[in-house]
């Protein structure tokens, strides 16, 4: 098996991938953003559009490079109901919309505590139980009209073979639903009367079924072609290390979310009101972890405005201590009720300084997330800031430790490829590029982490 088609919607962009899986490379991509509708009954994710697109996709590079197999990887905190058609109940819940939150006080009193679950109190709908209780508060008819509820990879999983499911790595990033320390559904479950709606779960690499007749045809698949079970954006990322490393490590996904976990750290009592958290791996096994809105952050702050700094800029910026101190996006991360400033303020003329201290505040956060988790050894970074160079040598000199920068374009891709099993399966590439600690940059560090109390 050559080529493996690779659905990733991500929580800004959608994208269609072909992985090649024998040379651990990918051969193509197509994307689109991933668009949010206002409503009613509430803000949700165009999934119809999005099928048009995978669609499409799909047609197109197959008749390329011939699709054996196919693979999803979504972001988390996202759930589809479906009724008993197999139809959506309602539309799928765009977890910013802050709607939950007005039954957040309700649903305390019988959401599970961090203990079980691992998964802390977070605002808005990026927690899937308190989603469930407003949606099931607002529409008094949706729980009797669901028939089953998959998880967001498993959604489009059920739309190409017609087969419903969960999966361990969706149901433990932050759902309240899972408790990762027995591999079970968390108590929450049964009080929000879902024990006979919930899809069977599975591992991410479990065959999930083959391709519908009707979508093989339109695609132009073979009827044959397998789709497997799919799998958490976050733990995609970390799925080719845990096959080719042992501990100590962390992985850092970075996208929309900069998720930070840790592999064989140092143990450590995590603090939910930090936005730290228990993921868990494709392995069904607990894995302690740490996030902030990182990619939103750059792209509020830069606006597309990057590849532009000089030395000059880096200069300036050391020499200045100019400096961003968070939080630009309240609600997430290690320093979630402050509010973001400036030591000293770039000017809109002066991009190149923007973009150096970005970079800097971006790895000084990350540093921050992986002290909270424990994480020891070597740094692997993955997705879209594993080309930001200001972003690794800040990374490597706040944590003292090697950074090496995954060379994947996708960053979720080659994981998602990974879940279909072949004979070397286990044979992963190693990220060619380390870059050590900068005794340049350990002053600016030491400042930072001293204006914020880190």
């Amino acid at each position: 098996m050559l080529h493996v088609g690779i659905i990733d919607i991500g929580k800004t962009n959608a994208k269609v991938v072909v992985v090649n899986l024998a040379a651990r490379s990918e051969v193509a991509v197509e994307t689109r953003p991933n668009t949010v509708l206002p409503g009613p009954p509430w803000p949700h994710y165009d999934t119809e559009g999005l099928w048009s697109f995978v669609i499409k996709a799909l047609e197109r590079l197959h008749a390329t490079h011939r699709i054996d197999a196919i693979a999803v990887t979504t972001h988390g905190a996202c759930a589809a109901l479906l009724d008993h058609s197999g139809a959506l109940a309602a539309p799928v819940l765009d977890y910013e919309h802050a709607g939950p939150d007005e039954t957040s006080a309700a649903y305390a009193a019988i959401r599970p505590p961090f203990s079980e679950t691992g998964s802390p109190i977070l605002p808005a709908g990026l927690n899937i139980g308190s989603q469930l209780y407003w949606m099931f508060h607002k529409d008094p008819t949706l729980c009797d009209r669901t028939a089953q509820i998959v998880t967001w990879p498993q959604y489009w999983g059920f739309r190409l073979t017609g087969c419903a499911a969960t999966d361990v790595t969706s149901l433990g990033a932050h759902t309240d639903l899972w408790d990762p320390y027995h591999g079970r559904f968390s108590s929450v479950v049964e009080q929000l009367g879902l024990m006979g709606k919930m899809a069977p779960v599975h591992f991410p690499s479990d065959p999930l079924g083959a391709v519908l007749p009707a979508v093989a045809a339109q695609i132009g698949l073979d009827p044959h072609t397998p789709v497997i079970c799919g799998i958490h954006d976050s733990n995609a990322s970390l799925l080719p290390h845990l096959l080719q490393r042992t501990g100590p490590f962390a992985v850092v996904s970075t996208g929309t979310w900069v998720i930070s976990m840790a592999v064989g750290g140092t143990p450590i009592a995590l603090d939910p009101a930090r936005d730290t958290l228990v993921n868990v791996n494709a392995f069904g096994k607990p894995v302690p972890s740490a996030r902030f809105m990182g990619g939103r952050e750059f792209d509020t702050v830069l606006q597309g405005r990057t590849g532009v700094a000089t030395q000059q800029d880096v200069a300036q910026v050391l020499a200045s201590k100019m400096m961003l101190l968070p939080t630009i996006q309240q609600g997430s991360g290690p320093f979630s009720s402050r509010t973001q400033s400036w030591t000293i303020p770039p000017q809109p003329d002066q991009p190149g300084l923007t973009e150096v201290a970005m970079g800097y505040y971006l790895a000084l956060m990350t540093a921050e997330c992986l002290a909270m988790i424990g994480a020891t050894g070597p740094v692997l970074i993955e997705g879209p800031f594993a080309r930001n160079a200001y972003f690794a040598l800040m990374l490597a000199t706040a944590t003292d430790r090697p950074v090496l920068p995954s060379e994947s374009q996708t960053g979720t891709a080659l994981g998602a490829a990974l879940l279909v099993q072949t004979p070397d399966a286990a044979r992963t590439v190693l990220p060619e590029k380390h870059i050590m600690p900068d005794p340049g940059l350990a002053a600016y560090a030491r400042q930072w982490r001293a204006l914020v109390g880190g």
